[in-house]
């Protein structure tokens, strides 16, 4: 009754929930750390859409929208720009920018940031809600203390948010989604 997605996603919170607490030991015993997956959220005020008068039907944005969450990779990406500048012609800025924030979601998950939030010029990128995740013993959290320390790109804040102390990034002058692209490759550097 909950959908295949949905029973997925809670499947996997339920094994990483078990390597993070009651196999971490037996983990460590065979020289494996535990690992993590994140889906990343993004929030903006940017218009990052397919526009009505790009794409004029309903049910067909929606279907090109369902397409482009599923999409895993950049060649994918790159496929279904090439697909939608045959269909419907150039693209316009919305929909460039609907398809940078694809990459800007695949950077954060990378970075093990679980949401970004970009408004009013500027990008709060959210770590992993539960400080018990074995996100913040990898080495990309580590290279982001580092990265963050030595070169002041963004600066450590955190938030009381349900009872729970959440980490996040704080960066600057973010006007549009190709800044917050650069900022998170900075970090990936």
């Amino acid at each position: 009754e909950m959908g295949f997605d949905t029973y997925q996603k809670i499947l996997k919170e339920a094994i990483a929930e078990l390597e993070t607490h009651e196999f971490k030991d037996l983990l460590k015993q065979e020289g494996k750390t535990p690992q993590f997956k994140i889906e990343a959220q993004v929030e903006t005020d940017f218009e990052i859409l397919f526009p009505n008068d790009y794409i004029g039907q309903t049910t067909e944005r929606l279907n090109l929208y369902n397409e482009l969450a599923n999409l895993k990779t950049e060649e994918e990406l790159e496929r279904y720009k090439l697909q939608l500048q045959d269909r419907f012609g150039p693209l316009p800025k919305s929909t460039v920018d609907l398809l940078q924030s694809v990459r800007l979601k695949w950077q954060a998950e990378q970075l093990g940031f679980e949401k970004l939030v970009i408004k009013k010029g500027k990008m709060l990128a959210y770590f992993v809600s539960n400080p018990d995740a074995p996100y913040y013993q990898s080495d990309i959290f580590g290279k982001i203390l580092q990265k963050v320390q030595l070169s002041g790109c963004c600066r450590f804040k955190e938030k009381k948010i349900q009872n729970t102390q959440r980490l996040y990034l704080v960066f600057d002058n973010i006007n549009n989604v190709d800044a917050a692209l650069k900022k998170l490759s900075e970090l990936l550097s």
